[in-house]
């Protein structure tokens, strides 16, 4: 059996977004051991699923772990990818196939959070503002809530707000016009992204035209770290013991 890893990002039309995305799989890929490892998008970039699925078959693949590039289980990782990769696995019904799941809820991810804070002092009068993408999908919020509870725990306390951009409730915007309420002199932003593009360009826009008497530390989106790629990897090799035990019962 000859393996192949297949990471499917989300994609964007900012460059530089894509870019960190390819730039953060091939790190990850020194720590995966499987002869195939290729890269494709979602969509807004190329290669897309089907591309890439085929050039891991060109290149020899009788089995793909597929991993999707997400950082919480919403509609992308629950309909959109599996029912691409349901068409293309049709067309190659001989090809072995595992289904990895999104980065979710890991104690390294709240790390990554506390990563963009530092250095915070312990006694700083300070709150955190964690921004997620947002999603119709109840899972996220229970997510994402869960991964907040992970830094409130490991600053004994430090309080952490949640928001979306989109799809989800309360809104960024919405606590933007609030965060006079919050009795904290200084509030940390920090967007729970993957990587750069359009909805970090949008969260810099609101935060400049923000009129507030609070201190507003916006920190780099989560982005790449190592604890969001010893998280990531953790998936990926969870994906490819899946693949080897699928081939097993098949063969």
């Amino acid at each position: 059996m000859k393996q192949a890893v297949l990471y499917i990002c989300h994609g964007s039309r900012v460059k530089k977004a894509r870019d960190e995305a390819i730039e953060f799989i091939s790190t990850c890929k020194k720590y995966v051991q499987a002869p195939i490892q290729e890269i494709c998008f979602l969509e807004l970039a190329e290669p897309d699923i089907k591309k890439g699925f085929e050039s891991c078959l060109e290149k020899g693949a009788d089995s793909i772990a597929v991993i999707p590039v997400l950082l919480l289980t919403a509609a992308h990782a629950k309909s959109d990818i599996p029912e691409e990769l349901e068409a293309v696995m049709k067309e190659h019904p001989s090809v072995t196939v595992s289904y990895g799941a999104p980065i979710g809820v890991q104690g390294e991810m709240s790390e990554a959070i506390l990563e963009r804070l530092s250095p915070l002092p312990a006694d700083e009068n300070a709150r955190v503002l964690l921004v997620g993408r947002g999603s119709s999908d109840p899972d996220v919020k229970r997510d994402l809530a869960k991964i907040a509870k992970g830094v409130e725990e490991r600053t004994e306390g430090l309080e952490v707000t949640i928001c979306y951009l989109t799809a989800a409730e309360p809104s960024f915007s919405e606590v933007l016009k609030r965060i006079h309420e919050f009795p904290e002199k200084k509030v940390y932003i920090v967007p729970y992204l993957l990587f750069t593009g359009l909805l970090m360009n949008g969260i810099e826009k609101e935060i400049r035209m923000l009129n507030t008497d609070k201190r507003i530390t916006l920190c780099s989106y989560v982005g790449f770290s190592k604890h969001v790629q010893a998280a990531f990897t953790k998936r990926v090799h969870e994906a490819l013991v899946k693949l080897q035990e699928q081939a097993e019962i098949g063969g």
